[in-house]
């Protein structure tokens, strides 16, 4: 540990930091009643404009630099008073362009990452059991921050809720696996940005109540990488007894958890070798950067046919199949949202999205679907070129993200006593006129992968931090409030249903599920059609190009 590092961050009591995305700008603004005691040591935040308590780079382990580069987070203390008034670096990744949709920022970046940020509301107090919501997020593994904007958590609180947002380690970085590591670590390595967000799990669940938070009504949600890192969790017995309900928003995994050990032993060893190293401790010395520069990407502009670490069977964060852990009885039984857009990541990857004609369409679902492409044709026809585009994105999305959500409510309610509620995010954000982001059309694009993150947490004012992008409207207002309050009762009552938003449990008699958009109405899954899409897999296609931004 730097202990110079560790005793400047613990003294310094005014900063000029500004804190994107709060009503804080600068300074240090001490909290009543702080310092707080936790099990790391004492913690100092800061009080926002708004009356929020900010408490934002708070460590929950050791910097995982040095030797502890590919360990399991490690426990940490501190003396004297930590004083939580900006947020802490993100794990090193690639950077951002500017002119893309989520670029809200340079932030600092290293191995020197594990940290969180947590917004307290006003007025609580220790004792008040006030929910608490967690919030894991994306970006295909390799990339994304608990710092971004759109992940704030002000409004959160002001809503009468906890929020925590968390670092975790990405990238070979973050889910190597290595035959030296797994005889260091006593028969498993890899998935160490897993174990790094039970780490943050497991210090919220012995702080929070300090905070006023309930640590028995923990709702644990994320978006893409951090809905599977959710998933994740509910199949680990590392998490149990951490968090009582969990989201999931594009998409839910019940399905696959990644390769076996071995196999992941040989894609470290292929590190190894383009590294040009003979030894794990050689690979420890070794910048980060070199690392970077070798590992698989294809997110903010950067193409990069590398090697891919993604989360593994490691037998001690995942433990198995989820099949058989479902049929055992061996996962967290909590309640779970399951959600995607309608014009989700599935729709892109889809070949039948390609067609713009009737004969194209054809002629890829013959490609796809063969002998049953007739059938096929019966269940999601186009009459006209005008009736492709529809039938294609019905395709996509029930055998893609809503086929996810329907399954994780098949295997739940088979094997677990908790609901599942399903929903569909329909609505498109309202541009700027004649607004240019380049990693987005304006004018074409719909409810795109991770349009629904700041109605759930009402960050809208991030999209504009630098350049308005939007022009937000009292309908966005509208829709935002509902589904935060929806998130906010999950938390505190395992159920997404408040007064103004209605959300039925998904069950086998009536298959119901949430349309997310002005004007909430309930809708029922085409099982007839999702069972024949179930039946009949398609045959493998060529994959789309490379999707060359974020996934977060």
């Amino acid at each position: 540990m730097n202990l110079h590092h560790w005793y400047k961050r613990a003294t310094v009591l005014v900063t000029t930091v500004l804190l994107a995305g709060t009503s804080a700008t600068f300074g240090m603004h001490p909290i009543d009643g702080d310092p707080r005691v936790t099990t790391s040591g004492r913690l100092a935040g800061t009080l926002l404009t708004s009356g929020v308590k900010a408490y934002l780079g708070v460590p929950y382990a050791a910097p995982p630099t040095q030797q502890r580069r590919w360990q399991p987070p490690q426990p940490l203390q501190w003396d004297g008073i930590w004083v939580a008034d900006r947020k802490g670096a993100e794990c090193i990744q690639v950077l951002r362009p500017h002119d893309i949709n989520h670029y809200f920022g340079e932030e600092s970046s290293g191995e020197d990452c594990l940290f969180l940020n947590m917004w307290v509301p006003p007025t609580a107090q220790a004792g008040d059991k006030l929910p608490v919501v967690v919030f894991i997020y994306g970006g295909g593994g390799t990339i994304g921050s608990a710092g971004m904007a759109h992940y704030g958590g002000e409004n959160v609180a002001l809503h009468g809720a906890i929020y925590v947002s968390l670092n975790y380690r990405v990238g070979a970085l973050g889910f190597m696996a290595h035959p030296e590591l797994t005889q260091e670590q006593g028969g498993h390595s890899g998935n160490y940005g897993y174990l790094d967000q039970t780490a943050a799990l497991q210090w919220i669940h012995d702080n929070i109540a300090s905070f006023g938070g309930d640590p028995a009504k923990v709702a644990i949600t994320g978006q893409s990488f951090g809905a599977g890192s959710v998933a994740a969790h509910i199949f680990s017995p590392r998490s149990k007894g951490l968090f009582s309900a969990a989201a999931m928003w594009s998409a839910c995994n019940y399905t696959t958890a990644g390769p076996d050990l071995a196999t992941a032993e040989m894609t470290g060893l292929e590190i190894q070798q383009r590294l040009g190293v003979a030894s794990l401790q050689q690979m420890r010395d070794i910048p980060a950067d070199r690392i970077l520069a070798i590992q698989a990407e294809n997110q903010v502009g950067v193409n990069v046919a590398g090697v891919r670490t993604p989360p593994l069977i490691d037998g001690y964060f995942t433990v198995g199949e989820k099949a058989a852990l479902l049929a055992a009885g061996a996962v967290n039984d909590v309640p779970i949202m399951a959600t995607s857009n309608s014009d989700d990541i599935d729709i892109a990857q889809s070949p039948l999205t390609r067609a713009a004609t009737v004969a194209e369409y054809r002629d890829i679902a013959r490609q796809m679907y063969g002998d049953n492409t007739d059938e096929f044709l019966r269940w999601f026809p186009a009459a006209t070129d005008a009736d492709v585009a529809r039938a294609a994105h019905t395709a996509a999305r029930e055998n893609g993200m809503l086929k996810a959500s329907r399954t994780c409510a098949l295997e739940q309610s088979r094997h677990n006593s908790s609901p599942t509620y399903v929903g569909l995010f329909t609505h498109k954000h309202p541009y700027a006129e004649g607004v240019s982001i380049a990693d987005q059309n304006p004018a074409t694009i719909g409810a795109y992968h991770t349009a629904d993150v700041p109605y759930w947490l009402n960050t809208f004012a991030a999209f504009n931090l630098f350049r308005t992008t939007r022009s937000w409207t009292e309908s966005d207002q509208a829709l935002s409030e509902a589904m935060l309050q929806s998130l906010i009762a999950l938390a505190a009552t395992g159920s997404p249903s408040t007064d103004q938003l209605q959300w039925p449990a998904w069950t086998t008699d009536t298959e119901r599920y949430v349309v997310l958009d002005t004007g909430f109405a309930a809708a029922g899954f085409d099982t007839a059609r999702m069972q024949w899409l179930a039946t009949h897999p398609p045959a493998a296609m060529p994959p789309p190009p490379p999707r060359p931004f974020p996934r977060d």
